[in-house]
């Protein structure tokens, strides 16, 4: 799976959740599509993105979900 379309449509889950008024709800929520509506591969491909480094594409509302929510994610 190429991580770097798996940014791109995480950064687009982002995007829809960005304009929420509360930030940490908002990065709940992300967490919580990923983990409803990725596969299981889809999801551990984005967290390692965060380890090897591979995530400078991501933005800051998906990186802080991801590294955030990590547990609920694996």
């Amino acid at each position: 799976m190429d991580s770097q379309q798996l940014i791109k449509m995480a950064n687009q889950i982002g995007q829809f959740f960005e304009s929420m008024p509360n930030r940490e709800q908002a990065e709940k929520d992300i967490a919580s599509h990923l983990k409803r509506f990725w596969d299981p591969r889809m999801r551990r491909v984005i967290v390692a993105s965060l380890d090897t480094g591979d995530a400078d594409s991501m933005s800051a509302i998906v990186r802080e979900a991801i590294s955030t929510h990590r547990q609920m994610l694996a």
